[in-house]
């Protein structure tokens, strides 16, 4: 969800998959006591009852839910206050920390695991859930989405739901600044080295490199469907939950495009079920 500089042009690096995920990690680790202190997250607001959960229609109360990519623990707290058992999931041990001292203080009771997404099927053990919730900025840091889809399948109890809610991969396209095209739709990886971050695209940070996917949502929906779970909901919206480009106007907790200007998709949520009769598949690192 950070900042993005044009596609074109970028050198190709020779991909090794334990450094991309080191570099990334070290970037979301210096970033975590970044986003726990700004206006952004208004942790101090939660704290204080905030609802920011803003638009999904999910029953939650007495379910398990596991939160994957949970950063520092908002949201996966915010359905423990609305009544699930709840977990979350994140590879870096900063945001894990974060988020068990964000519980202690607000007295919820919730489970954090510092681990890798692809290694959350053998972390678990063969534990499942009802729920599996996935936030806006998660799936461009995942190289393999057929993989993950399979190991959601595996997370999910017969009938469990998935949820997610993404950045719409179309409005990547576009640059920072303008609607110029200047990003291919289809390309997978990416290289970023971009300073500061979405909460505060000016503050001073050291490790700025990222390594990053696209993923077309048609690639998302697939491999969801080839995971055997059933889809029944797909939207797209028109808003974005932080400043994507600079002309963007606030609309109450989310951004609009200014009025009179064409709508574009910038959002998208998905729902889709584990069919009953259908046993789990066992999603392996190969996968």
């Amino acid at each position: 969800m950070d900042r993005r500089t044009s596609a074109f042009g970028h050198v190709r690096r020779t991909y090794d998959p334990l450094v991309a995920s080191e570099i990334n990690r070290a970037f979301w680790d210096e970033r975590v006591p970044i986003h726990t202190a700004s206006k952004f997250y208004d942790v101090e607001g939660f704290k204080a009852g905030r609802e920011p959960l803003q638009g999904f229609e999910l029953d939650v109360s007495g379910r398990s839910l596991v939160h994957l990519q949970c950063h520092f623990g908002l949201d996966t707290l915010s359905w423990a206050r609305h009544g699930a058992r709840v977990t979350g999931l994140d590879f870096s041990a900063p945001a894990i920390e974060a988020a068990s001292v964000l519980a202690a203080d607000i007295g919820v009771e919730a489970d954090f695991v510092c681990a890798d997404v692809y290694d959350a099927v053998k972390v678990f053990d063969g534990r499942s859930f009802d729920i599996v919730y996935v936030n806006v900025g998660a799936i461009n840091w995942l190289p393999d989405i057929r993989r993950w889809a399979g190991i959601v399948e595996a997370l999910l109890e017969p009938g469990g739901v998935l949820f997610m809610k993404e950045v719409h991969p179309f409005s990547w396209v576009f640059s920072d600044d303008d609607l110029t095209v200047d990003s291919d739709y289809f390309e997978h990886r990416n290289h970023y080295d971009e300073p500061g971050t979405y909460t505060d695209p000016d503050a001073p940070t050291v490790h700025n490199q990222t390594e990053e996917w696209q993923h077309p949502l048609s690639e998302v929906v697939n491999a969801v469907i080839g995971a055997g779970l059933v889809l029944e909901l797909l939207d797209e919206y028109d808003h974005q939950v932080y400043q994507q480009w600079p002309f963007m106007e606030k609309d109450g907790s989310v951004y609009r495009m200014p009025q009179g200007t064409p709508r574009l998709p910038l959002l998208y949520s998905l729902r889709a079920r584990k069919p009953v009769e259908r046993r789990a598949h066992q999603a392996t690192q190969g996968r």
